[in-house]
């Protein structure tokens, strides 16, 4: 079982950027595949951005595309996420997660995190 801190959230003005960090744990590394989730107040957790474990490959939510970028550090166990041209339906909490696939089906079989509050003002 991997364990999973997310850290970064934060209030920002619409149009704005804001970072957010992802540090896994564990005594066994055992996933492809890491990657970022939101939800947002009434809404169901959706699919933001994914990374496979080399980070030769990348894929986003529509919604997300060409403002978003997810990158990773295997050696630190970390994964990050660039938020860039945020609007106020970014607001959400956004929650890391892994899973043992390169090609992770919903629903992800790895670990969830505990959450990080992104809200996007004006």
């Amino acid at each position: 079982q991997v364990q999973l801190v997310e850290s970064g959230g934060g209030v920002v003005q619409a149009g704005g950027s804001l970072r957010l960090s992802c540090a896994a744990s564990g005594r066994r590394f055992d996933t492809y595949t890491m990657g970022w989730f939101r939800q947002a107040p009434g809404k169901e957790r959706e699919f933001v951005a994914g990374i496979s474990w080399f980070g030769r490959n990348t894929f986003y939510a529509d919604s997300v595309k060409g403002r978003f970028i997810i990158s990773r550090d295997n050696a630190k166990n970390m994964v990050d996420l660039q938020m860039n041209s945020l609007k106020r339906e970014d607001t959400a909490v956004y929650y890391c997660a892994t899973d043992p696939r390169e090609a992770p089906a919903e629903p992800w079989a790895g670990s969830w995190g505990q959450g990080t509050q992104v809200t996007v003002s004006s």
